[in-house]
């Protein structure tokens, strides 16, 4: 007589699926198509402005973005870290959790012998992972959009140095790094909430209400004491990467709140999950 045993699946084959199942949305490659045309107009748009500047001899910013092109990788990641990389990133989480909800899959998952711990990690790593992804492809094509356009003979920093391309490509190389993790802590916030609902439209429209919400709170003098614990207020931290030499502080105080931000989010996650009815 053979009793049944509940296996668990290998944790690599869970990772590889849930990679495989976010890739193949047509929103994830629609969102990840976006990303990439937001460095290209970004780059056209600096490119005629140079061009009405008068050309690369130039006053103003045609003098500063000539032969300069490393810096539209950092510039274009600066500016969708506070809307558009953030909102890919809730779309993420939404699928998730409230999206399976939604479709009934996640009870099928929740019941299954693989541990809704287990489950949570594998739902965050597909999100980190992709994450990553989005903000290197962003990069890359951003890198290679402002090398065409204005060249590479290093990079023009806010500190009036020029970086060599090496040092230059290595502040790209962090910058990368830097704010896929505030877009991971965000999602990890977004990821609580589609623990907690089973419409994903709720979920991406919390989380960038949140975000708006914190904006609009850093903007008053008045709350400067509510400054440090807004991940929003610490995103202008980032901005010394373009510093030289290299400061750490402001980096290390927006990468630790993030680190806080994330940790909650998954708790949260977490604590539902297991409290959740099969």
């Amino acid at each position: 007589m053979t009793t049944a045993v509940a296996t668990r699946a290998p944790l690599a084959r869970q990772l590889r699926s849930e990679l495989r199942w976010i890739l193949r949305r047509p929103r994830t490659v629609i969102g990840l198509g976006l990303l990439c045309v937001v460095p290209v107009l970004a780059g056209v748009g600096l490119w005629f402005a140079v061009d009405n500047a008068g050309g690369p001899a130039g006053p103003g910013l045609a003098a500063i973005i000539a032969g300069n092109g490393l810096v539209l990788p950092i510039f274009t990641l600066f500016l969708s870290l506070p809307l558009l990389l953030p909102l890919v990133g809730a779309i993420w989480a939404a699928d998730g959790l409230a999206g399976e909800a939604n479709s009934g899959t996640l009870r099928g998952l929740m019941v299954a012998p693989v541990g809704r711990i287990r489950l949570l990690g594998v739902k965050a790593f597909g999100i980190a992972t992709m994450s990553l992804f989005a903000v290197t492809l962003m990069a890359f094509v951003g890198t290679i959009t402002g090398i065409a356009l204005f060249g590479m003979d290093g990079m023009l920093t806010i500190s009036g140095t020029t970086l060599s391309v090496g040092a230059a490509v290595g502040r790209i190389v962090l910058t990368i790094l830097l704010v896929t993790f505030q877009m991971w802590a965000v999602a990890a916030v977004a990821l609580a909430i589609s623990a907690c609902t089973e419409h994903p439209l709720v979920v991406m429209a919390a989380t960038m209400a949140g975000l708006i919400v914190f904006a609009v709170l850093g903007a008053f003098s008045s709350l400067d004491w509510l400054q440090p614990y807004l991940i929003t207020s610490a995103w202008d931290g980032l901005a010394d990467v373009m510093r030289d030499p290299l400061p750490t502080e402001g980096l290390w105080n927006s990468t630790a709140l993030a680190a806080c931000y994330l940790v909650i989010g998954l708790s949260l996650a977490a604590i539902r999950l297991v409290t959740k009815d099969g």
